[in-house]
């Protein structure tokens, strides 16, 4: 649709040079003389950024994390109320095939992440796949990508720190033998009036955010820390028990059984692409950040698969059904009855929500800043503190907006739109992936998916799969938002985006 342009222009070609032609950058359709800002709607609507790896100056954000830093980022993301929760819901649907589930979902995100690991390389800014949509698909599949990372990380945090009270409930009645009232732990309509935790753990979160992003990142090495400190000390005390024939038959349910499982268990992954929302914040992005996807992935996948195996070698699969707190429950098995493990497993099930609710509304902040400072959201949401250099506007922003979500709404089902946006974003990327190859192949690439084009077609069809397997409610939910999101494009960000601004004015 948009073949690269090569050679020199004269001034009567009607076509401006690029900057950065001739060097592999990434270029951007630009507009014909006299067209200017009141281009055609097309062109509008296809405008693409000039992206040639640098952050744009002035962008206020400082580069403090290193590799690891945002390894653990991508980690704290993703590691938290999926094996917590998800793998109790998920064995009766595999058995103890379970275990090839979890493989199998890891490498359903991995074509994924190899897609995230090389345009995080080529394009190290804000705004994870919303900028690379911007650079290769246009404004208004940018757009559309970008108010799809909303409902993602917004809806997800208000999710998990519902969870986040749910546990700390779970923590207060083994110690103390207490619970919170369900009229101060649960929200309108699930037969509470507010849901006080899940709004609390939103703004202490958000006031770690406010410090900035180098005492954010060391917060969440340590609560990463601790909750696979917990993971290891669950999977030592289980495997204290461990029985061989607790996986006789290993696929009691058939192949159609693990498939299920794995369906259930991809959501488990979500969240490995949060190293890429902090490109202009990486000490060395082109180096860093695709090591840091694939590595976090690598790393979550394994403590998964070590996790199933304790599990269900401490308790027969069949005993799962129908279990909360399943992890506790195996540690109650596998030790007899005594509260010590179950006691400090659910310590580190509360500081594994932290972590992600933590992280996730870090990414939820970046992507805004991006799309604010691209003219598409108001400018408030861009502007970033000079001191702490942290977007402070936006973080109160969105930390209140999030916490008054997971106090007052009952998520259920709306939850489920986080997978949707998920899927949207993660076809996206494996899309793009593709297109640059194509239009940009000398550009530099710090990593290379491999056997491309096949892997990136591979992601796509895996989440066009996925995409199709979500419930009816959840589409109705997913239409309603994008109904919404193209109506404030229309009427804000078409016509306040900065491709559209004369260009003394991008200057």
């Amino acid at each position: 649709m948009f073949p690269p342009s090569r050679g020199r222009h004269s001034a009567s070609s009607g076509r401006q040079p690029v900057r950065g032609e001739g060097s592999g950058a990434v270029e951007t359709v630009q507009r014909r003389p006299g067209e200017g800002p009141k281009g055609g709607l097309t062109q509008k609507l296809t405008r693409r950024q000039d992206v040639s790896g640098a952050a744009p100056p002035g962008s206020g954000l400082r580069r403090t994390m290193g590799m690891w830093q945002l390894t653990l980022l991508s980690v704290g993301a993703t590691l938290g109320t999926g094996i917590f929760v998800v793998l109790g819901e998920a064995v009766p649907e595999a058995g103890p095939a379970i275990i090839v589930s979890f493989v199998l979902a890891g490498v359903t995100a991995l074509f994924s992440a190899l897609s995230y690991a090389e345009l995080a390389g080529m394009i190290p800014r804000s705004g994870s796949s919303y900028s690379y949509a911007y650079a290769t698909l246009g404004e208004l599949v940018a757009w559309v990508c970008g108010w799809c990372l909303i409902l993602e990380y917004g809806v997800s945090v208000a999710a998990v720190a519902v969870g986040w009270g749910q546990y700390v409930n779970e923590l207060l009645d083994l110690v103390l033998g207490v619970t919170l009232p369900d009229t101060l732990s649960a929200p309108p309509g699930a037969g509470g009036v507010l849901n006080i935790p899940a709004a609390v753990i939103v703004l202490l979160s958000m006031v770690v955010l406010l410090r900035g992003a180098k005492e954010s990142a060391l917060a969440n090495v340590v609560m990463v820390g601790v909750k696979v400190a917990a993971l290891v000390m669950f999977c030592a005390v289980a495997f204290t028990a461990f029985r061989a024939g607790n996986f006789q038959p290993l696929f009691p349910l058939g192949a159609a059984g693990m498939s299920a499982g794995a369906a259930s268990l991809f959501f488990s992954y979500i969240g490995f692409d949060a190293a890429s929302t902090a490109g202009e914040e990486a000490k060395n992005p082109q180096r860093d950040l695709p090591r840091a996807i694939i590595l976090s992935l690598v790393l979550v996948t394994l403590l998964y698969v070590l996790v199933a195996v304790a599990a269900l070698g401490a308790m027969p699969w069949r005993d799962f059904e129908g279990t909360e707190a399943t992890l506790s429950q195996v540690l109650v098995q596998a030790v007899g009855g005594g509260s010590l493990w179950p006691i400090l497993l659910s310590i580190g099930a509360v500081v594994a929500t932290t972590s992600v609710v933590l992280t996730v509304q870090y990414g939820q902040i970046r992507i805004l800043f991006a799309m604010s400072r691209d003219g598409l959201v108001p400018p408030v949401f861009s502007r970033v503190h000079r001191k702490s250099g942290v977007p402070r506007a936006n973080t109160v922003i969105v930390s209140s907006f999030i916490a008054v979500l997971a106090a007052l709404v009952p998520l259920g089902s709306l939850a489920d739109a986080t997978s949707i946006g998920t899927l949207f974003a993660f076809a996206l990327v494996n899309v793009a992936v593709i297109l640059l190859r194509r239009r940009s192949p000398d550009a530099p690439r710090s990593f290379r998916v491999p056997l491309s084009p096949l892997v990136p077609v591979l992601g796509v069809i895996c989440c066009v799969y996925m995409l199709f397997s979500l419930g009816t409610d959840t589409w109705i939910t997913f239409g309603v938002w994008m109904a919404v999101g193209l109506a404030v494009y229309w009427l804000y960000g078409m016509k306040h985006s900065a491709l559209g601004a004369p260009k003394e004015e991008q200057s």
